[in-house]
């Protein structure tokens, strides 16, 4: 029945399109760029179409072999999960997540020792970055959580939370609010339409003192919520990032009739990869998290 398939030469297109480089290709099979385009030629040949358009300095996917690629890409790593799950687990297991550096300090780390007393045979490698990960190229990220308005119509998707923001400031500095008080946000590295600001919560709230209060940029959100926390002023912030200062009473709410829009939490990954057992672990548990944060 398969006696037919080209699978070394399936093999190679996948490494070549998900690289988008003959000679990246190479390198990951071990093979010669010329071996590469060999494999690549006699695949088009076989089809009878053109699956990669070739440039000056590189190659470019066809749209049939875009095409090809999305299906590829998801049976391979079906054939990698199920032969993964047939061989004998010898140590632990390692998922790599991709996600912000406020959100990994301040809600994934502080909640993963649960996942660890779960599932102590499973280790998760996180990498923090505010660059959005392109998984269908980059195969040693597992898993991506990221917060945006964006669509992802090629990658399953699971929603986590929604957040809104809101003031938060530490219990010393809520006691004299609003009398000196500092604003206290964000120096967005790439600012988004619709982010939330101190001009629309003042608006909002009415308070005519923000429209002149003294406001002070920090890098990331974690710092600025740090500097909350110190008594430095008064915060704009996630819902979700807070959360934790909320519980431990760190940071109280000022105005908590005044909220702004934010944004959605989703869990990305190529599909497929979330039957993965140990990715699935993973996927239960947040969502399990996520549920018991909103209860």
């Amino acid at each position: 029945m398969f006696a037919r398939l080209p699978l070394t030469a399936l093999r190679t297109f996948e490494s070549a399109a998900r690289l988008a480089s003959f000679r990246e290709a190479a390198l990951e099979l071990s093979v010669t760029p010329t071996a590469v385009s060999h494999q690549i030629r006699s695949l088009e040949q076989w089809l009878g179409v053109l699956l990669f358009e070739r440039l000056g300095r590189g190659v470019r996917l066809t749209e049939t072999g875009e095409k090809l690629r999305r299906n590829l890409h998801g049976a391979l790593l079906d054939i990698d999960h199920s032969l993964a799950a047939l061989r004998p687990q010898a140590g632990e297991q390692c998922i790599s997540l991709s996600t912000m550096p406020a959100f990994a300090a301040l809600w994934l780390i502080p909640r993963l020792g649960r996942f660890y007393r779960r599932h102590p045979g499973i280790r998760v490698r996180i990498e923090t970055s505010h660059e959005l990960v392109d998984l269908q190229r980059d195969a040693s990220i597992d898993l991506v959580i990221r917060c945006g308005l964006g669509e992802y119509p090629e990658l399953y998707q699971l929603a986590l939370l929604e957040e809104h923001f809101a003031a938060y400031a530490s219990p010393q500095l809520l006691e004299r609010l609003p009398e000196g008080a500092e604003l206290i946000g964000v120096g967005w590295e790439a600012p988004l339409s619709g982010l939330p600001s101190w001009q629309s919560w003042a608006a909002q709230a009415n308070e005519p003192w923000a429209a002149s209060a003294t406001c002070r940029d920090y890098p990331d959100e974690h710092y600025a919520l740090q500097a909350a926390i110190s008594g430095q002023g008064l915060a704009l912030a996630s819902s979700v990032l807070v959360s934790d200062s909320l519980a431990n009473g760190l940071l109280c709410p000022y105005r908590e009739d005044i909220r702004l829009p934010g944004a959605r939490y989703l869990a990305l990954c190529v599909p497929g990869r979330e039957r993965q057992p140990a990715v699935r672990a993973l996927l239960d548990w947040l969502q399990e998290e996520c549920a018991e944060s909103l209860a």
